[in-house]
């Protein structure tokens, strides 16, 4: 993609983000875009938030469910920052006016203890690299008109990452695994949704792994500190004014959302 097309794309999305105005998806008028082609917007538009005073805290991955895989026709996950402006703790009141279309998902989020690296991390690497657990809640938003979201679009987009709420930390359950941590997903105290951590990529520490190969092909470590949201555990609900979230998860606690109207 030409370097002016990469600015433009990056800044119709800085934009929309500042004004909650979605922008056509960019594969409507080129669907040959690819995965390369939204990380190269991605890492633009990420400059100009930067340039704005925020920090990339963490990652985030996406589509690591073989169901999402196959809806978008790949075969790996995708990934983008989190930011620090996006963070909020367990309880908060997030205002629906800071989203476009928000829709809400409970996933397994770690704090790294230790840097890392790839390529050639491995499970059991990425699982030593971890200090803390978290019950988290992702808030995914499109900047794109009505989710019409092609791969290239929702990578451009920051994988669609809006904020994420985050419960209270603890050190990994010793004997745990959390391939089989249950989660149960409630709005307004009705169970909406289920799900266990196998649904990232199988296992949510093989999802700090793929991240730290995939990051180290481009030169960037995850660093200590630094959170690794590992994905859905089940189909993201949409974010209405009112709503409050729960995710109760086994050993790990419980998240709350409430979400005010302004």
């Amino acid at each position: 993609m030409p370097d002016q097309d990469i600015r433009t794309r990056a800044r119709a999305l800085y934009e929309a983000r500042a004004r909650r105005v979605p922008v056509p998806p960019f594969t409507d008028t080129d669907p040959s875009l690819g995965m390369e082609d939204g990380y190269a917007v991605q890492q633009e538009l990420v400059r100009l938030l930067l340039a704005d005073g925020d920090r990339v805290v963490g990652y985030k991955a996406g589509l690591t469910s073989a169901p999402m895989q196959e809806m978008f026709g790949v075969t790996t996950p995708d990934h983008g920052p989190v930011l620090a402006s996006t963070v909020y703790e367990d309880g908060a009141r997030v205002p629906i006016s800071a989203f476009i279309a928000p829709k809400v998902e409970a996933e397994i989020v770690f704090r790294l203890g230790a840097s890392l690296k790839g390529p050639g991390v491995t499970v059991e690497q990425a699982r030593g690299a971890v200090a803390e657990v978290l019950a988290g809640l992702e808030i995914v938003d499109s900047r794109i008109e009505d989710w019409r979201i092609g791969l290239a679009d929702t990578i451009a987009d920051l994988a669609s990452n809006g904020a994420v709420v985050l419960g209270r930390p603890l050190a990994p359950p010793a004997g745990a695994d959390l391939r089989l941590t249950g989660m149960a997903f409630l709005r307004g105290g009705d169970l909406v949704a289920t799900g266990a951590g196998a649904a990232a990529l199988g296992d949510p520490y093989a999802v700090v792994a793929w991240l730290a190969n995939t990051l180290g092909g481009h030169g960037v470590a995850l660093e200590a500190g630094q959170l690794v949201m590992t994905g859905a555990l089940h189909a993201a609900v949409p974010m209405r004014p009112g709503d409050t979230f729960v995710a109760e998860f086994d050993r790990l606690g419980s998240v709350t959302l409430h979400v005010d109207a302004a």
